[in-house]
């Protein structure tokens, strides 16, 4: 029977990620998940897909505060309280959504310009914001955070066992920056899962994650390659897209814990069928 294997969230959205042996289910995503934002001063949204070095930032969270440093850096290493941000509020974009946020502290914005070498901004979506999920398959009522389009994004560990035993040289999990690593499915198993209890928590297989440049991005160093699209693509393509791993939407609020059992309670056809190779 399929367990949860791992909880992971990246409390700053495109930077490092935390794991976590437990974690509050909310509707956008886990608490603290991609609550908070890097923007340009104008408020457009900023990621590793185009500024690498992103990935280089690594965060904790403690009981009050993120911990943000620089992996080359980390004396210089900034505390934001969980609780902090400005009454300014900016308009900020993510894809083709524009929503309201409120600008952290002027001191975030300064250490991030430094860091990054560019002027930038650090936002947190106040709870009074309600993004709406991708409504191509999510229902009405749906939220999300600064997250790309859903609230969770689920991988079995099989799925990326699969990959890398196609591939010239292992990758990490960390690549595809998952919510939700469960284990003891088969390869790709997560896309036939419609509806499914991970403990108490009741949650929608709402459609597959298409891949981007993201992904091909070495969280060790910064640097990017050509994997794992290259081999991604001779397996896991449709429609012009590459998928790997299956956005979930949670029905209810609760606790998650490492170890909880999955219950599948209802199957669907995966839009891209998988075949052994």
């Amino acid at each position: 029977m399929p367990v949860l294997k791992e909880i992971r969230i990246y409390p700053i959205k495109s930077l490092g990620g935390i794991a976590l042996s437990e974690a509050i289910v909310e509707e956008r995503g886990f608490r603290y998940d991609r609550r908070w934002m890097l923007v340009t001063p104008e408020g457009k949204f900023l990621t590793q897909r185009t500024i690498f070095p992103m990935s280089l930032i690594d965060v904790a969270l403690t009981d009050s505060s993120l911990r943000v440093w620089h992996r080359n850096e980390p004396a210089n290493a900034l505390e934001v309280p969980l609780d902090l941000m400005t009454t300014e509020i900016l308009s900020v974009t993510v894809w083709d959504d524009t929503i309201l946020a409120n600008v952290v502290s002027a001191e975030a914005d300064q250490w991030f310009s430094h860091v990054l070498g560019f002027p930038c901004r650090l936002v947190r979506m106040p709870e009074t914001t309600h993004r709406t999920a991708d409504q191509d398959y999510a229902q009405p009522g749906d939220v999300v955070s600064f997250a790309d389009g859903y609230p969770y994004l689920m991988i079995g560990a099989s799925s990326l066992e699969e990959l890398n035993r196609r591939i010239p040289e292992e990758l990490s999990m960390t690549r595809f920056r998952p919510n939700l690593i469960i284990e003891g499915s088969q390869p790709h198993e997560e896309d036939t899962w419609s509806r499914f209890s991970i403990g108490d928590i009741a949650f929608r297989g709402v459609k597959p994650c298409a891949r981007c440049v993201l992904t091909t991005i070495d969280p060790a160093t910064g640097e990017k390659g050509k994997e794992p699209l290259k081999t991604l693509a001779t397996y896991r393509r449709a429609n012009g897209k590459i998928y790997f791993g299956e956005n979930c939407i949670a029905d209810v609020t609760g606790v998650l814990r490492v170890g909880d059992v999955i219950n599948i309670t209802e199957y669907k056809e995966p839009r891209l069928a998988f075949e052994p190779a």
